[in-house]
């Protein structure tokens, strides 16, 4: 039973129970038709079944219904009163859609492959990505997704006028204003015990479903949620190549996906945890230990007492990341005592805020590259802006630690960023 019939059923009016009688042979009472529900909220009237069918296609693209030579209007049940409350723009149709990011509407359906067998696109070429594979610290390759000029742009514009106004949780610190790793960190200084968990394949498990459900619960109709959904998705081309040293490494990417290196990506995937935040970060309180997140790394830190727990507490967090339709790398848990060092994404946090050595000599071993072979041999991530990109790395390290920042300023400095 999917969550619609479930609802639909929990709260559907049911007709009152006649008096008990004797049954009659041969004769079964016949059960009520379920009534669909509606509920007002404020001056807008829901209805599970406010799907109209209609003759003509009431709008560019309409879906002919199953079994059926009628369309199916999906545009009719957003809340105009929600996008504004929020500011949002409102629009409910792919013309309206069109029009908001000044495309002609062939071409917004051409960004989204509406005319492409299984919507997705047949070779590298017609594709809208540039796709290139890197290799992981730990092993394994991560495929690196980067947007052309056309779809990057309106992909900025979604997220700058939509998806920047919907904060994350609070105890998300990764791609998120005013936050960063060491906001990340700070609430773990000086704890007894510190658990660790990485969601493995974080992006490719954000899927086109999840990613259409966060716009709809901004309030926007099905079929713009869709288009939306579709605009900040990617689907690997038809004949997508393997790789070669490691095949199955395109099997969570073959579902449309999160792709990384879209400017919206960070965003949708801390929208599509929030879910996640909440249960964990209650979960936390009720152990009586802090817990954070930024991107893939799940932090938990508490007193000795939260370490003594942990045989109870680890498989609850396996319980609700599964739950929530991720999945965990069993090989990066880590369980750590004070009694050692202590390491939140890369900063120690024994007695107060430091740098881990391992991450200033990987920053170290980068900036000494660039100066030696160029930038752009070192941007393996693919990031925009490169240049700004190290230099709040080296901004964030001087913080913790100043005599080690003046030594990575001093490389920065002599870096030619024209190479």
């Amino acid at each position: 039973m999917g969550l619609f019939d479930f609802f639909w059923r929990l709260f559907s009016p049911r007709p009152s129970r006649p008096e008990p009688r004797a049954p009659r042979a041969r004769k079964r009472r016949r059960k009520p038709w379920l009534v669909p529900l509606r509920r007002q909220v404020g001056s807008t009237t829901w209805e599970l079944n406010s799907t109209v069918r209609t003759a003509t296609p009431p709008y560019a693209f309409a879906r002919l219904g199953v079994g059926t030579d009628r369309y199916l209007d999906l545009s009719q049940d957003g809340s105009d009163e929600r996008l504004a409350r929020h500011a949002f723009p409102v629009f409910r149709t792919p013309e309206q859609l069109a029009a908001w990011l000044e495309l002609p509407m062939g071409r917004l359906a051409w960004l989204v492959h509406r005319y492409a067998e299984d919507s997705r696109p047949q070779n590298e070429r017609d594709a809208h990505y540039h796709y290139r594979w890197i290799s992981k610290r730990r092993g394994g390759r991560r495929l690196i997704e980067s947007p052309k000029l056309t779809l990057k742009t309106a992909q900025k514009r979604i997220l700058r006028e939509i998806l920047n106004k919907v904060p994350p949780h609070e105890t998300a610190h990764g791609f998120a204003a005013g936050r960063s790793i060491l906001t990340n960190a700070q609430p773990h200084v000086k704890q007894a015990v510190l658990v660790k968990f990485d969601l493995e394949n974080f992006y490719p498990s954000v899927t086109l479903s999840r990613v259409t459900a966060i716009f709809r619960s901004l309030g926007y109709s099905r079929e713009a949620s869709i288009w939306l959904a579709r605009l900040t998705t990617s689907a690997l081309p038809a004949n997508m190549p393997f790789v070669k040293q490691e095949p199955s490494a395109v099997l969570p990417y073959l579902k449309r996906h999160l792709p990384q290196g879209a400017p919206t990506s960070p965003a949708l995937a801390n929208l599509s945890a929030y879910s996640l935040d909440v249960r964990l970060s209650g979960l936390a309180r009720s152990f009586g230990a802090t817990y954070t997140r930024y991107a893939d790394d799940l932090t938990f830190s508490g007193p000795p007492r939260f370490g003594t727990s942990l045989r109870d507490f680890i498989p609850l967090v396996s319980q609700i990341v599964r739950q929530e339709r991720f999945r965990l790398n069993g090989a990066k848990r880590k369980v750590l005592r004070s009694s050692g060092r202590l390491v939140v994404t890369g900063v120690v946090v024994n007695e107060k805020l430091n740098i881990s050595r391992r991450e200033f000599d990987r920053l170290k071993a980068v900036l000494t590259n660039c100066l030696r072979q160029g930038p752009s041999t070192q941007n393996k991530a693919a990031h925009p802006h490169f240049a700004a990109h190290l230099r709040g790395r080296v901004a964030q390290m001087t913080q913790l630690n100043s005599a080690r920042g003046a030594r990575l300023l001093a490389i920065y400095n002599q870096i030619d960023w024209n190479r």
